[in-house]
């Protein structure tokens, strides 16, 4: 008894002894933590971008650091001609190669030809590029940001990343997280000999440069430096001891029953025969230990309040650039036994200030399926709350950095309407949403299987099984029937419900106050989660709206009683994909299956101008198509030979890549390219004229892209690289310009 008395005094008396010591130790290193302050800067189009700069901002406490964040839009909240601290870009691409909507004005500042070149010799950064291969400018935007900041003189602190979205981001992101750190402290690190002051994001413009000391890393190519195959290394690893390693858990099978649990509370004998799947791994996976993300910090408060007047939430038509307006006509371009569904859908824009041009696409807000969205409801057990207003707050007790509620959920929301019209619920879950789960999982089976999908060592499961089969958020919850996700978890985690772009197919001076689009109607097949297979969510939505009022190849019953539905859209102009303005410039256009939307309104525009200008001499116009059938799927058929007729249109070029009786000819357009190559030569080279190419990026973007190469390397006895090089002058110069999709 005397044993235990003393043995608690003694730990009584250590652990004062080790308070008081910690408590020093805080004391001391104050100063120097509140001098070690960086900057975070993030432009982002869908968020992605947002979010991984969060949480660089969100770690930096761990690491003892302080981190001020702010959107590259946000110009008024940072300087970075006084920056004296190191800074971290995040920064994503859209479209054909573009900076996004947040980081056009920063990019258009920063290429200021008056600016000197040593305008940001005192900046020290590293740069994180997103992008995407399967598009031709892959992390454009990063690449100028990265290019432009080195010519005024901005030094590297650590290597710049490119992350590739069609691969999977984490496959970069994750070891260029994992060295940031040592990056920045490295940098700090060679400064300790030298006098501290105080740092913040504002300084004043004489403070010195007290970087200047650290040592110049090679050249921006040098310093560029592949990642991937040390991700790709990172994933396959089994031991958790990576230099550099930052927040992570420890997690092994020990601390978790066995994996057969998946599917029961109660533990059971494995089978005899088990194969990999979404619920369940095998050795050496489900044998080792794992380093998981770390829990990101809950920032959102949610209250639910019966709704006492029937105000609606605020309409996304509060904005002015959003418009609701009426399908006048829906028409089915393909035959009933085609593969694919193709539509054509006219929208009357003529109460409505819509003033496109050919070229320009527009955005479609759509809803989540009511269905999926009542599936959600009772899934989370709040099918009698639907009408209830949703009320959000800060929690006063979060750490996460720059913490705000978001955006795009407007006051007064119900319930209902935020799953309906707020939320992307079949986005695939990313993984700090899965390490956020296992929190909310009661069956330790499937929280062992969470773990495993958002760790380093599941990344191969987490592509194969959660980002490759496109799984939502209705999905997971299936499988993972213990996991119990609080709304508030889903609000800070689910994104934003995306519009839907779409390329404009008219032009405004053949059809006045109409507005014409075409597009496929998506469809999934079937597998273990959707047993019937589904559509895709807008063209799927967008068929059901219209599907009463379709008819073939022809024009909606004008005298039918059937009120015409409603879209709300949203013009996005695009500059660059305009015809050339100079009417003398010949142009080539590639644009197989749907892809061929913009050039109809092209041709429609030279069609109208030629019988308006008859004395204005016009370039030649060469147009690539190709379908599967000539009886099925060619497209817009009569109009198009109408076009070769009056001459709008000059060389028709067409190809079918599965009827039998053309088999002997080019199956697709990059076929076609090649055997006209002397012609697209001497257009694109010799007579200053355009390429335009609309479509699939995955594939067929690539491929012509390809076939550009081989074309140009044969026709002027250059090599690939050569090639390459006058293909990327011709980007340069707006005139090889891409308006693709994946």
């Amino acid at each position: 008894m005397v044993g235990k008395v003393c043995e608690s005094v003694l730990c009584n008396v250590a652990n004062t002894f080790l308070l008081e010591f910690y408590l020093c130790l805080r004391l001391y290193r104050m100063p120097c933590e509140v001098n070690r302050r960086f900057l975070v800067l993030y432009g982002s189009q869908r968020g992605q971008a947002q979010s991984i700069a969060e949480g660089i901002a969100d770690e930096a406490g761990e690491q003892g650091l302080v981190a001020d964040i702010f959107c590259l839009s946000q110009q008024d909240k940072y300087n970075l001609e006084r920056q004296r601290d190191p800074v971290v870009f995040v920064v994503s691409t859209t479209g054909d190669g573009e900076p996004p909507d947040t980081t056009l004005k920063f990019v258009k500042n920063i290429k200021k030809k008056t600016l000197a070149a040593d305008h940001y010799a005192h900046l020290h950064y590293a740069l994180l590029g997103l992008g995407d291969t399967n598009y031709a400018n892959f992390c454009n935007c990063g690449k100028t940001i990265d290019k432009r900041l080195q010519e005024l003189g901005g030094k590297h602190f650590y290597a710049t990343g490119h992350a590739d979205d069609g691969v999977g981001l984490e496959l970069v992101v994750d070891p260029w997280l994992e060295g940031l750190w040592d990056a920045i402290k490295g940098a700090y690190s060679k400064m300790a000999s030298l006098p501290t002051e105080s740092s913040g994001s504002l300084r004043d413009s004489q403070t010195p440069d007290l970087r200047d000391s650290i040592n110049k890393p090679s050249d921006s190519s040098t310093a560029s430096v592949k990642l991937s195959l040390l991700s790709l290394s990172n994933a396959k690893a089994q031991s958790s001891d990576l230099p550099g390693a930052v927040s992570e858990q420890s997690v092994t099978q020990a601390e978790s029953s066995s994996l057969s649990e998946i599917q029961s509370g109660d533990a059971v004998a494995p089978p005899a025969v088990v194969e990999a799947s979404l619920t369940c791994s095998l050795p050496p996976l489900s044998e080792t230990s794992l380093n998981v993300p770390a829990l990101p910090p809950p920032y959102l408060e949610v209250k639910l309040q019966e709704a006492t007047t029937e105000e609606e939430a605020s309409s996304p038509l509060s904005k002015e650039t959003v418009h609701e307006v009426p399908i006048s006509s829906a028409v089915r371009l393909t035959s009933d036994d085609s593969v694919k569904t193709a539509l054509l859908l006219e929208l009357d824009i003529s109460h409505h200030p819509m003033a496109y041009q050919p070229g320009d696409s527009f955005d479609v807000l759509c809803p989540n399926r009511d269905s999926e969205v009542e599936e959600l409801l009772q899934r989370l057990g709040l099918q009698d709350r639907r009408s209830c207003q949703v009320q959000l707050s800060l929690r006063k007790d979060t750490k996460k950095k720059a913490a705000q509620l978001p955006s795009y959920i407007p006051e007064n929301s119900t319930l209902l309407y935020l799953f309906t019209w707020c939320m992307e619920i079949r986005s695939v879950p990313k993984k700090a949403f899965l390490r956020a789960l296992v929190e909310c999982t009661a069956d330790s089976g499937q929280k062992r299987r969470l773990q495993e999908l958002c760790s380093k060592q599941g990344s191969a499961d987490y592509n194969l099984y959660v980002r490759d089969s496109n799984l939502g958020l209705l999905d997971l919850l299936a499988v993972f029937p213990s996991c119990s996700p609080p709304l508030s978890l889903l609000i800070e985690q689910v994104p934003k419900l995306q519009p839907r772009p779409y390329s404009v197919a008219s032009s405004s001076l053949r059809h006045p106050g109409k507005l014409h689009f075409v597009f496929n109607v998506v469809e999934f097949p079937a597998c273990s989660w959707w047993p019937a297979g589904r559509r895709g969510l807008c063209t799927g939505w967008l068929y059901d709206l219209v599907d009463p009022m379709l008819v073939h190849h022809g024009k909606a019953d004008s005298s039918s009683v059937l009120e015409a539905p409603k879209v709300r859209v949203s013009l996005r102009p695009n500059v660059s994909f305009r015809p050339p303005s100079d009417p003398s410039a010949p142009l080539v256009m590639v644009g197989p299956g749907t892809g061929l939307a913009p050039f109809i309104g092209f041709l429609q525009q030279r069609e109208k101008e030629r019988g308006e200008h008859p004395e204005v001499v016009f370039g030649e116009t060469w147009l690539f198509y190709g379908c599967r059938h000539r009886d099925k799927d060619f497209l817009f058929r009569e109009e198009l030979q109408g076009f070769v007729g009056n001459g709008s249109l000059t060389h028709l070029k067409v190809c079918f890549s599965r009827d039998s009786q053309d088999q002997a000819g080019p199956r697709y357009v990059q076929h076609n390219l090649l055997l006209h190559a002397k012609d697209i030569c001497n257009i694109l080279l010799q007579q200053n004229g355009r390429l335009y190419v609309c479509g699939d990026a995955k594939n067929m973007a690539k491929d012509v892209n390809d076939t550009l190469i081989d074309l140009v390397a044969a026709e002027l006895h250059l090599d690939k690289l050569e090639a390459m090089k006058r293909l990327a002058s011709l980007r340069e110069e707006k005139r090889y310009l891409q308006d693709i999709w994946s």
